[in-house]
């Protein structure tokens, strides 16, 4: 029965930063359970631009979503399978969370969570975060930047971190090294180079095993003391923890990994005949993303081949002069992406491009839940995409419908509409606003960004998951580090909004001087 000061469950985006960070502190032992392989020598994995090709391959989860009546019922969403989790399997786009992020937060109870206390830990960060190189800016892109500058009166934005905007379009900033293409994930920046020098024996990296269930047991029954494992050879142990075990499973797995526990809604394990460990309605709640769609043209011959992972340039725009921050965003993609119209019947044109319009503060709430007692059979994930509001308002489809607008306007201007040669999809037939809706929200997709099914919030907040300093309510021993404690999703991109969750939870979590004196004074436990 292996034993370690922390055990952290995920390898993914904020669990490779926990584990590097507290591993700094030789005289403390910690495990890294990732459920997939190393990304090491995977050029696949390690070359951004390869990002498509990860989508839905050995390496992905690859979640459904429940039929959406008024969305699209046939989306894959993709869960990195792979040492640096979903930072070794998106477009690795990174944008700090906006004040206003941070800021709705705190006012939701996430007491210490403010801009103002979050602004430090972007310096923190390990990863190579540098805008899109001179070298990868291709052609078309450039010219649909200057398009929206003047057909949405648009600033250019050249650096979307150097500071906070509501507006704005321009090259994006990632999380990679230009100069060979190689992600500058969390795995790359916080872990291959301690394993690569091999100066952190004390931190222990278990690749493809798969964490079941917690051990919760204690004089009070409800204290976290360690993680059921399974390996690649179908061996089960226990690995206990001293200290504490920290969950960073990500927005699906982690209440996934509660609710075989026995800890979440009582009504909802007790149908399946899971054990109740801990009574906890909102695990698996307050599931949100961003949902987007997509207007798609036919290019008139091929455009330049240079990208960085050909979706390097994206806008905001700000509709509402009361709303916080940005309420549309797009992604430019140099390539036709259809995947879900040729599913309607378009069909997909050789050379392309696209626009996909974006909801940043998603207004959808669903919830991911159990369909079996057995930890094998996949959660049900229902995002409950475009479900009118008490007064009938779809704010979300609305919101995309705005976007083909906006867009079209962009596509009509130069010097991006001399590379047009027709609107794919949904076709420049398509005006009326039902029409739009209709077939931009069969269309839909998802930008892979579930958060929030886990959430921190206030002591009265009877559907907090966590509180303020990450610690699951009413158990000891665990917290939660990841997407899933999100109170509310950022307007922008949220990866580097994980990082520094984790970089934060670092803080928490790792015992104060004052804390290593408590513990060895006299009395004392050594």
């Amino acid at each position: 029965m292996p034993s370690y000061d922390y055990v952290i469950v995920g390898g993914g985006t904020a669990g490779s930063v926990i584990a590097s960070r507290l591993a700094e502190d030789p005289d403390v032992t910690v495990a890294l359970i990732e459920g997939g392989p190393s990304d090491i020598d995977r050029p696949e994995v390690l070359t951004l631009r390869k990002w498509l090709g990860l989508l839905g391959g050995e390496l992905d989860y690859e979640y459904t979503t429940t039929e959406q009546p008024r969305g699209n019922s046939h989306i894959l969403h993709s869960r990195a399978k792979v040492l640096g989790g979903c930072s070794s399997h998106n477009t690795l786009i990174s944008f700090k969370p906006l004040p206003s992020d941070w800021d709705e937060w705190e006012a939701a109870g996430a007491t210490g969570w403010g801009s103002q206390a979050m602004e430090p830990y972007f310096g923190k960060l390990r990863n190579n975060v540098v805008r899109v190189a001179k070298k990868d800016q291709n052609e078309i892109a450039q010219d649909w930047i200057d398009a929206a500058k003047e057909a949405l009166d648009l600033p250019e934005v050249v650096g979307f971190n150097d500071q906070p905007f509501e507006e704005g379009v321009g090259f994006f900033d990632l999380s990679y090294h230009p100069e060979d293409n190689k992600r500058s994930s969390a795995s790359v920046a916080y872990l291959h180079p301690h394993i690569e020098a091999g100066d952190r024996p004390n931190l222990h990296i278990l690749l493809e095993t798969w964490a079941y269930k917690l051990e919760i047991g204690g004089a009070d029954g409800k204290t976290v003391s360690g993680v059921h494992v399974r390996g690649k050879d179908g061996e089960e142990r226990l690995l206990t923890a001293g200290r504490e075990v920290l969950v960073c499973a990500g927005a699906v797995d982690t209440p996934r990994l509660l609710m075989h526990s026995g800890v979440g809604r009582r009504e909802d394990l007790q149908e399946l005949g899971i054990p109740v460990v801990h009574d906890l309605p909102g695990v698996g709640e307050n599931l949100i993303d961003h949902p987007e769609s997509v207007i798609v043209w036919e290019t008139d011959g091929p455009i330049p081949d240079n990208s960085a992972m050909d979706s390097d340039a994206g806008l905001f725009v700000k509709r509402d002069p009361e709303h916080q921050g940005p309420d549309l965003m797009f992604h430019f993609y140099q390539i036709p992406f259809t995947d879900n119209p040729e599913r309607l019947g378009y069909e997909r044109p050789e050379h392309g491009v696209s626009m996909t319009p974006n909801i940043p503060k998603s207004r959808s709430r669903g919830r991911v839940y159990l369909t079996s007692a057995d930890p094998e059979v996949k959660p049900a994930l229902d995002f409950k995409y475009f479900e009118p509001d008490a007064n009938g308002f779809d704010y979300d489809g609305q919101t995309l419908v705005d976007g083909i607008k906006l867009a079209r306007k962009v596509a009509q201007a130069e010097p991006f509409a001399k590379w047009l040669k027709r609107e794919v999809f949904p076709g420049p037939e398509v005006t009326d606003d039902e029409e739009i809706s209709e077939l931009v929200r069969k269309a839909a997709h998802t930008v892979y960004h579930p958060a929030g099914t886990c959430r921190m919030g206030a002591e009265d907040d009877a559907l907090a998951v966590v509180d303020p300093r990450l610690r699951v309510r009413g158990l000891t021993g665990i917290r939660i580090a990841d997407a899933s404690v999100f109170p509310t999703m950022p307007a922008v991109n949220p990866m580097i909004g994980v990082l520094m969750l984790g970089e934060k939870a670092v803080d928490l979590i790792r015992p104060t001087q004052t804390d290593k004196q408590a513990t060895t004074a006299p009395g004392g436990v050594a």
